[in-house]
């Protein structure tokens, strides 16, 4: 099955739950970000497919930055398993993405972690910057995601913002955190406690699931 226009990935979806082989292409990262997390979730880690056309290094992830740096920003979300604040360009206030978690089992209230792309040349600036959006957000953490590497003090800068206390996981996490493209493509992910509940989950689907491939 060929989807061309694959979307949010239903066609995709429904060809796997069917056991056929299909491939989905789509033109933006977002689109291509949607279409795996729906296969993931829906499917399981059994589930097998290539995604093409996506970064794998630091060059890769520059011309797509050189090229647009919408989808460079809607793929470096996707690297941390983040929801864009905006699913369009436009005006961002200063958040590019956000996840959410909860920190308690008990706890229905899910706390907020706001995040900003960056493709271009950083500087303590836009460590302050983040800051502040975490405070008028009333966000527990900031991940500043870098194409460059940080200053020395942009790293200090985040330091001073302290530690937020997980009282469900008893550990201190970095309340700014900067991770580089390069850190990312190395799996690194923004460190916070382990509930992600930013996206709902899709319906799991049962049976095998064969090996696929989806070309993008």
């Amino acid at each position: 099955m060929l989807d061309p226009f694959c979307g949010c990935g239903t066609t995709v979806a429904v060809a796997q739950r069917l056991k056929r082989r299909w491939l989905g292409i789509d033109i933006t990262h977002l689109a291509i970000s949607l279409t795996k997390r729906r296969i993931r979730e829906g499917f399981g880690p059994a589930v097998d497919f290539e995604v093409i056309g996506e970064p794998v290094d630091l060059t890769g992830a520059r011309a797509l930055a050189r090229q647009d740096r919408y989808q460079f920003q809607w793929w470096a979300l996707d690297q941390v398993d983040a929801s864009p604040a905006e699913k369009k360009k436009g005006a961002d206030r200063g958040i590019d993405g956000l996840v959410y978690f909860v920190d308690e089992p008990d706890s229905s209230v899910p706390r907020k972690i706001v995040v900003s792309v960056k493709s271009g040349a950083v500087s303590v600036r836009d460590v302050r910057d983040l800051h502040g959006v975490m405070t008028c957000e009333n966000a527990e953490f900031g991940a500043l995601l870098t194409l460059e590497e940080p200053t020395q003090p942009m790293r200090d800068e985040a330091a001073s913002a302290g530690f937020y206390h997980s009282p469900g996981w008893n550990k201190d996490y970095p309340r700014v955190q900067i991770i580089t493209v390069l850190a990312l493509l190395a799996g690194k992910k923004i460190d916070y406690p382990p509930t992600n509940v930013t996206f709902r989950d899709a319906p799991r689907a049962t049976g095998r699931v064969p090996k696929m491939d989806l070309g993008l």
